[in-house]
């Protein structure tokens, strides 16, 4: 009966470290290459990750906000409204952030044209209420309030409107001659919101419906309250970047990357051997999932950015030493390898946590004080961190357990170092 049990249990370990194989093989091909299937394609990371100035060259500005004792409301209305213009540039991938209390960074990759730019973000906006006959019935100037909140009958995001006098006049005449009709509210020429007009409102208070979140409907409510920048800015520092500089860095980093990380693999497995191979196969999911991570927060990668992708991956094998050496402390005090595992993991947690915990404090700190590359660093370096503490811990457990029922580490030549001198100890066991 214990022979059959074993036998079962193999087989199953065995096709659940096939398929787990096989996934992470397809995971990083696709990655790498992307992928077709019926028409719908997977994109490789090279296609979808954001690619900041130092990859791919174009302008950035730095942006000081010119009166004193501005409150961090009206510095988010002010990043929402620049961000409208430089989407109006046709350029996707830009960003513009905060830096510090009265600074804004605005990057535009692809365009080099520095004035033009400088131009196009700085300009007064125009914000006005279009009825369906093209006339004009409110501006900004009508406009008192404009906040978001969540309709607690409908749980959906929402934006509560008020009008001054004067406005609220004009839009109860709008409200009676276009019920149910569409009314379009614009910044300039770009399309804000357009809701239908279901009541007669007479009182200048107006509920606009339609936003998709509240962060959307929070988006939309500022805009809308500040139809023109709220406060003056002026460019203090213009940089235009060539796309020369990303030609010859990109290429050189990613070689970089190659290079490190095959070194890296090789070790293991050359020290390791076969639980060498298992940390290099958990590294390569990890580093899949690291950069599935920056593309779908939208991080935009940097040359710091990559040092520290390039330093956590370091992280990620190290946390595998840590638990391959506590391992190894208990196969030579004669336990089982299945045995040896699960203690070896459990001893090896407080360092790491320890260390990460450490790293990600650090990364932290790095992240709320520092400015521009500094930033991007740290949150690509905590990303990196963070996911490393659940590749070493969950993906390369799970693999080393599965490689144990299959009964893989029974020769010693799969071992390597990680053994012990008196093989028929305790690892066969």
């Amino acid at each position: 009966m214990k022979s059959r049990a074993k036998k079962s249990t193999r087989v199953r370990s065995s096709i659940i470290l096939i398929f787990c194989l096989a996934l992470i093989g397809f995971l990083a091909y696709s990655g790498v290459y992307g992928f077709n299937f019926a028409g719908y394609r997977l994109k490789s990371f090279s296609e979808v990750i954001t690619k900041g100035l130092d990859l791919q060259g174009g302008v950035s500005i730095l942006e000081e906000i010119q009166s004193k004792n501005v409150s961090q409301e009206t510095v988010d209305r002010t990043v929402d409204l620049l961000s409208l213009r430089v989407n109006k540039l046709g350029v996707s991938e830009t960003v513009v952030r905060k830096e510090g209390k009265n600074r804004i960074r605005i990057e535009v990759p692809g365009k080099f044209d520095a004035e033009e730019v400088v131009n196009g973000v700085a300009k007064t906006g125009k914000l006005k209420f279009v009825g369906p006959d093209n006339k004009t019935i409110l501006t900004g100037k009508d406009v008192s309030d404009a906040s978001a909140y969540i309709n607690q009958q409908t749980n959906q995001p929402s934006i509560s409107l008020e009008l001054n006098e004067t406005g609220a006049k004009k839009f109860a005449d709008a409200t009676e001659k276009y019920l149910g009709q569409k009314i379009s509210i614009y910044l300039d020429d770009d399309l804000l919101t357009d809701p239908t007009v279901n009541a007669h409102i007479t009182d200048g208070k107006a509920e606009i419906t339609g936003s998709k979140s509240l962060e959307e409907a929070q988006r939309e409510a500022n805009l809308i309250k500040s139809g023109a920048l709220p406060v003056e800015v002026k460019p203090v520092e213009v940089k235009t970047i060539g796309a020369s500089l990303g030609a010859n860095a990109l290429p050189l980093s990613i070689l970089a990357g190659k290079v490190g990380i095959g070194i890296v693999m090789l070790f293991m497995i050359l020290y390791y051997r076969l639980p060498g191979l298992i940390a290099d196969i958990a590294l390569t999911l990890y580093i899949y999932i690291v950069l599935a991570t920056f593309a779908n927060v939208n991080v935009t990668l940097t040359l710091s950015g990559i040092a520290a992708f390039l330093l956590t991956v370091g992280m990620a094998v190290d946390a595998n030493i840590l638990i391959f050496e506590r391992t190894k402390e208990e196969l030579k005090s004669g336990r089982s390898i299945k045995s040896s595992i699960n203690i070896g993991f459990k001893r090896a947690m407080s360092s790491i946590l320890d260390s990460n915990i450490s790293s990600i404090i650090s990364g932290v700190v790095l992240y709320n004080i520092g400015t521009g590359s500094v930033k991007g660093f740290a949150l690509t370096f905590m990303i990196g961190v963070v996911l490393s503490m659940f590749t070493a811990v969950i993906v390369t457990r799970t693999l080393m357990k599965l490689v144990a029922d299959v009964g893989l580490f029974r020769n010693k030549a799969t071992i390597g170092t990680f053994g012990v001198h008196d093989f028929r100890k305790g690892i066969v066991k």
